[in-house]
């Protein structure tokens, strides 16, 4: 046997144990992994004004789980204890005002009456409000795993933040491409993740923020609408909507027609119009000019379905994998792009020669 086989049957079995050893810790890994990759130009900011690489590590850690986790970890336990605390006689007394408004709709929208009919018939409050407790056992048996997980993926973050320079030299020099090939495809994935995530974080931030701090005057929960609201903007075309339509509704139906209206309008007109169209453009053209190395962008379509797919595959964190995937099979094909470009150049000059 060549020694060459007998050190890839030797690395093979040895991988399949390495697989076994970590396996509890795979998903926290990849999850901080990705994360360190997308924020690698914030990091290397970071490391400009901070020379103590600690320092740095433990700023960008300590960033991460304050722009992130925090929020949703105060959602997660935030509906915990709101469905522990729902009032049973108020969900039944809503829906008999629902049905009275139904039933005192105009004839001339007969067809929209009927609809809404059939849909009030086939509400079952009983079965509803044990579909919530089960909801709020479901998220209090979880949440511990999900600490668990958050712990973990910080943990791994800062060690990754903290070695990433001498891990990035020590990959780039394992993979069989040229060093130049190397260094496009660990920029182009990094840059593309960046622009990605921190688009998304510029979005949710913004819109969270403004619809946050306007719905607390009318004595809901700022924060917890408001880290909703952001995850909702998400959503191309119709993610706000998911939030104030809802909110809007409930304060018609108890009576406070102008507060609904204020609701509308503002998520409308301030949020959808203003912040949406003029001002998140701005901050994402700030991003590519500013923040990342090269300007890039990906479709908004393409990101929320990757965000989607993840989420069904993966579970909560697959809303971080899923785009981290689709943004590296955006840059591979950069280089793939680039590879038959150089080709092709070559059989030119052959040609020409000839």
């Amino acid at each position: 046997m060549k020694p060459q086989y007998f050190l890839i049957a030797l690395a093979i079995v040895t991988i399949f144990f390495m697989f076994q050893l970590f396996s509890p810790f795979l998903k926290p890994m990849i999850v901080a992994l990705l994360l360190a990759v997308a924020t690698n130009s914030m990091n290397i900011y970071f490391r400009r004004k901070i020379p103590n690489n600690f320092i740095s590590a433990s700023l960008m850690t300590v960033f991460l789980t304050a722009i992130f986790f925090v929020p949703v970890l105060y959602c997660i336990f935030s509906f915990a204890s709101l469905i522990n605390k729902i009032d049973q006689k108020a969900l039944f007394e809503i829906f008999e005002v629902i049905q009275a408004w139904v039933q005192n709709m105009p004839n001339d929208f007969i067809f929209i009456k009927d609809q809404l009919n059939n849909v009030l018939d086939k509400v079952d409050i009983p079965q509803f409000i044990q579909s919530l407790f089960s909801i709020g056992a479901f998220l209090g048996k979880n949440s511990a795993k999900f600490i668990i997980d958050m712990v973990m993926i910080l943990v791994f973050f800062f060690f990754f933040t903290f070695y990433s320079t001498s891990l990035a030299h020590y990959f780039k020099d394992s993979l069989p491409l040229k060093k130049e090939d190397s260094n496009t495809l660990f920029y182009e994935s990094s840059n593309v993740m960046s622009v990605v995530l921190y688009s998304i974080l510029a979005t949710a931030i913004l819109e969270g923020f403004l619809f946050g701090v306007f719905i607390s005057f009318f004595g809901y929960d700022g924060i917890l609408l408001g880290v909703l609201y952001g995850f909702a903007s998400l959503i191309p075309v119709v993610g706000g909507l998911i939030m104030w339509l809802p909110v809007a509704i409930y304060e018609i139906f108890t009576g406070s027609t102008g507060n609904a209206v204020a609701i509308a309008a503002y998520s409308i007109i301030v949020i959808s119009v203003i912040a949406d169209t003029f001002i998140k453009p701005i901050i994402i053209k700030y991003i590519n000019q500013n923040v990342v190395k090269t300007p890039t962008k990906v479709n908004e379509l393409l990101i929320f379905f990757a965000i989607v797919a993840g989420l069904s595959t993966f579970g909560f964190w697959g809303m971080i994998i899923g785009p981290a995937m689709v943004t590296f099979f955006i840059s591979l094909m950069q280089l793939l792009k680039k590879f038959s470009d150089d080709f092709y150049s070559i059989e030119q000059t052959v040609e020409n020669r000839k």
